[in-house]
Parts: structure tokens; sequence; C-alpha cells
């Protein structure tokens, strides 16, 4: 059994792969099934240890990105497509697998066609409340549509509606349950107060790392606050939250960080009595397997027409409440995380409502799919 994987370049699309293939592996085993073969297929290893640990092969095919607005480049990357439709046609023709399993993504379109054009099944992943134009382009011809939210299954033509399953996003097994013990013991938390966990994505995000710098005495006066920067701006958050610390009556509930591995993220996470973030759809599923309430920030429609969507239909759960960007000031920002930590009956529910927004069993359920559609080969 071959199964291919398709889609890359950001976490959001690499990560809910790696969750997959955990699952087709631990699916093998407890149904006695010889181990399938997984290849990925993108432009470049995201995570090349990620790869490596779940037993997954790696071919490079180029893809060309399709802008939203005028540019040159999508000219040329029309030819940079188009190559690598060329040679994901020719590693699909010498791998040959049962099925392709797609996440989306410009990266993943010239595997999709060249799959479809060898008459390869194909399952795709849709994250988002609006489906992307990769997965819109895939839908006509794939076997089986995963979406997260209900409202997604509208961005599809009705003849396709009996193919869709909403299945929630799948989240690596590593990440998907918090540890309740450890980040205490090793922060130093002062268990006092509570805990804020701020994510800003690996790459971190500036805008919300200079809101929590600059509300720092504030923050710190009722929560610990531990802070993911992302790893290019770490150094400039340190400089600048030592000058701001200095008014705080409690600097030591300040923890920041350049990048959360695993384990820390699973152990702040379990600390966390509130979590901060952007709106990207694997963050907000992971906050929802933590059972965490939240405060989510989507990066503005002028850069991103997925992020605002997304946490307003997770809002719309009561387990999150959204705060726009373009109308964050320090004054508002600090008054609704104070808010929110001083009524502890409306973090109970904010938690208990996020259990609706599911997903825990996604990447089972896809996985399950590829096993099913690679068996019925060698019938």
């Amino acid at each position: 059994m071959k199964i291919v994987l398709a889609g890359s370049g950001t976490g959001g699309h690499f990560y809910p792969l790696i969750a997959i293939a955990e699952a087709v592996h631990d699916l093998a085993r407890e149904q006695r099934l010889i181990a399938p073969q997984l290849i990925h297929m993108a432009p470049k290893a995201f995570d090349e240890e990620a790869l490596f640990e779940n037993q997954i092969s790696f071919v490079s095919i180029p893809a060309g990105k399709m802008r939203r607005y005028f540019s040159l480049q999508n000219v040329s990357d029309l030819f940079v497509t188009f190559i690598g439709f060329l040679m994901a046609l020719v590693n699909l023709l010498r791998l040959y697998p049962d099925v392709v399993v797609s996440k989306g993504g410009y990266t993943s379109v010239p595997v999709v066609a060249a799959a479809h054009l060898l008459g390869i099944p194909v399952i795709i992943h849709e994250s988002d409340v609006k489906a992307g134009r990769a997965n819109l382009f895939a839908a006509p011809f794939a076997q089986r549509i995963a979406i997260t939210f209900d409202e997604t299954a509208s961005s599809f033509p009705a003849k396709l509606r009996s193919r869709i399953a909403r299945t929630g996003i799948p989240i690596r097994k590593a990440i998907a349950h918090p540890e309740t013990e450890g980040a205490r013991e090793e922060l130093g938390l002062d268990t006092s107060v509570p805990t804020v966990l701020i994510l800003g994505g690996s790459s971190g995000a500036k805008r919300i790392n200079d809101m929590i710098v600059e509300t720092l005495p504030e923050l710190t006066q009722v929560a610990n606050i531990i802070h993911q920067t992302g790893k290019d701006n770490f150094a400039e958050v340190g400089t600048m939250s030592k000058l701001t610390l200095e008014k705080s009556t409690s600097p030591s509930r300040y923890y920041p960080f350049p990048f959360l591995n695993t384990l820390s993220m699973r152990r702040s996470a379990g600390a966390a009595d509130l979590v901060i973030s952007r709106a990207g759809t694997t963050t907000i599923a992971e906050i929802a397997l933590w059972r965490k309430p939240s405060i989510i920030i989507p990066i503005p429609e002028t850069i991103s027409h997925d992020q605002r969507t997304n946490a307003y239909a997770y809002a719309h759960t009561g387990a999150a409440i959204v705060l726009e960007e373009g109308n964050l000031t320090p004054h508002l920002f600090v008054s609704e995380v104070k808010r929110l930590l001083g009524d502890r009956a409306l973090l109970a529910s904010m938690a208990d409502k996020s259990a609706s927004f599911g997903g825990a069993d996604a990447a089972r359920i896809i996985a399950q799919e590829a096993l099913t559609i690679c068996l019925s080969h060698e019938k």
C-alpha cells in the first residue's frame, strides 16, 4: 500500500498531514496490516525531523503560487506549476500510489492534477470556513472531501455534498493533550494568580508582541504570562520588555520564549487558564482540544482573507471572543483579559463550549478512508 501526502508551505498545511500519517501507522498496527509506504510531495520538506520520525519519504515537486493581485510572477509561476505537474506525473507513474491525501494550498496543485489524470483516488481536507482555490480546483475529482467547519460545505457545488464530511482538523498526538503537571514546577509559576498563554505562531506576530510588551505592567499584576514571541522577534521583545517591566510590581511573572517545543507547549497549555492567539485553524483546533477559553486576534482581511472568518466561526461556539486588530487598543486588550480572568464561571463555560468544535478523531477518520481505498485495490 502506498499513500502520497500533498501540500506544505506552512505548518497549518504540513502538520495535519503528519497527524494523518501518525493515524495511518496506528490503524495499520491495530488492524494488523502491512505498514503502508508514505510519500510526501511538496516543493520543500517543511520539517525533515517530523518526516523521518513518521517514516515518510520526501519527493520535491515545484509549485507556483497564484496571487490574488496582479503580478508578473503569476505568469512565471504558471510555468513553475506546469513543470511541477510534469514532475508529479513522472513520480506518480513510478510509484503509482493507491491514494493521494491533499491538505490543499498551491503546493498541492501539481500533485493533485497529476493524480487526477492518472485516475488515482484523491482525498482533500479543507481547514478554513471558505474553501481555498486549490481545494475548489480539486473538489470535482476528489473521492472524499473533509472539512473543519459546517459552513464550509456551501463553498462546494451541491452535487458534491455527498462526498463531504465534517471531521475537524487532524492534530498530532503529541500536541493534542496538555500536561496538567509540569509547567508550573518547570517555570516556577506564581500559583496565586492565573496563567495566560500567548501564541503568535512559530514565526511570531509582531502586532500581538508589541501589544503584550506595552501592557506587561498591567498584565503581570493579575497573571503569569507565557509568551511565544517567534524566533525572529525574541531579541527585540526581550529588549523592549526589560524596559516596560521596570514599571511592573511582579516582573518575574513574565516568561518569554522564542518557540515552544512539543513538550513545552503541552505543559504551557496545561498550566494556562486563558490562551491568546491568532486565528490559524490548526491553532484554533489545538486550543479547542485543550479545552481552553481563548481570545482570538485574527490577521486583518487585507493580509489574510481566512482568519477573520475562521475566528468568528469558532467564537460562535461560545468558546472564544474575537478582538479585531484594527480596533485593538492597550486599554481594551487589558480590560478584556482582566474581565475574563476575573470571571471563573465564564472561563469554565467557554472551556466546556470548546468541546463542540470537535476534531479529536479527525486524523483517524481521514487515515481510515485512505486505508479503505488502499485495501479496495487489493481485492
